[in-house]
């Protein structure tokens, strides 16, 4: 069978991102060794042209992801996550990407190729030295002051799927519902 005709009977003829039933096409997931229907997604003009630019999104249309990443299709929650990803300067996008639920290895998929560090960047370090990575689990080993939002961190208390920022020597994470910044050196990993 044809890979747009499974993945038209998969979906329902629907674009598997937003739902719309116009100008479908098939997608590719990259990274992608062989076409088949595993590795493509069916999307609408409108996901496509943005899925493939850099910048220009339609936020509103994006808010399809709060359905979407729910999907059983591996291929749909990666680009679910990867958009997401892409969009996370939006509060919206940061509370979903921190709702989300992926398998490892559909997580890795969705890693790898987006966002990944070049091999010569620093990595980001715990207080203990060990590596972080977006996703992990760390501990405050420092009471912290947070400016702006009236409270203090305590020593002990866990921050969950944290994200990595562009500088090594910070982490992102929620702490008592507010998304914070977090210096490394101050956490432990889980």
């Amino acid at each position: 069978m044809p890979i747009e005709q499974a993945l038209q009977e998969r979906s329902g003829n629907k674009c598997e991102l937003c739902g719309s039933v116009d100008n479908l096409s098939v997608y590719e997931v990259p990274p992608v060794a062989e076409p088949n229907s595993d590795k493509s997604i069916l999307v609408c003009d409108t996901c496509n042209t943005q899925i493939n630019s850099n910048d220009n999104y339609n936020m509103t249309h994006w808010r399809c992801l709060n359905d979407s990443m729910w999907s059983p299709v591996p291929a749909v929650q990666v680009m679910a996550y990867r958009m997401l990803k892409r969009l996370n300067s939006e509060s919206w996008a940061q509370d979903l990407l921190d709702m989300i639920y992926l398998e490892d290895d559909v997580r890795a998929w969705g890693d790898s190729g987006f966002g990944d560090a070049p091999e010569d960047e620093e990595p980001t370090l715990d207080n203990n030295k060990a590596t972080l990575a977006a996703g992990d689990n760390v501990v405050l080993i420092k009471d912290l002051v947070v400016k702006g939002a009236n409270f203090t961190a305590k020593r002990g208390t866990p921050v969950r799927n944290i994200s990595l920022t562009s500088n090594p020597l910070h982490i992102e994470g929620r702490v008592n519902g507010t998304r914070i910044v977090i210096i490394s050196d101050y956490v432990k990993k889980m």
